[in-house]
């Protein structure tokens, strides 16, 4: 059977609770689910990349991500 995988990508500067929604739902739907924490140098965040991926629960898997989505190779 094959890995059912999705990618949500986004800067969630802050995580508000439509980013928990969206993961929440999504779950049942695939095996996993990568979040893609984005770094946008161009602007000014409120918490840093790290503090961003410390948010989430210990079941998701953080990755920074400094380069376009479409560069992203599953």
């Amino acid at each position: 059977m094959m890995l059912r995988r999705a990618i949500f990508p986004g800067s969630f500067d802050p995580l508000t609770n439509g980013h928990l929604d969206i993961i929440k739902r999504s779950s049942p739907l695939f095996d996993e689910i990568i979040i893609a924490v984005l770094n946008n140098p161009e602007k000014n965040p409120m918490f840093t990349v790290e503090e961003r991926c410390a948010i989430f629960c210990p079941k998701s898997k953080p990755a920074a991500v400094n380069w376009w989505l479409t560069a992203f190779r599953v």
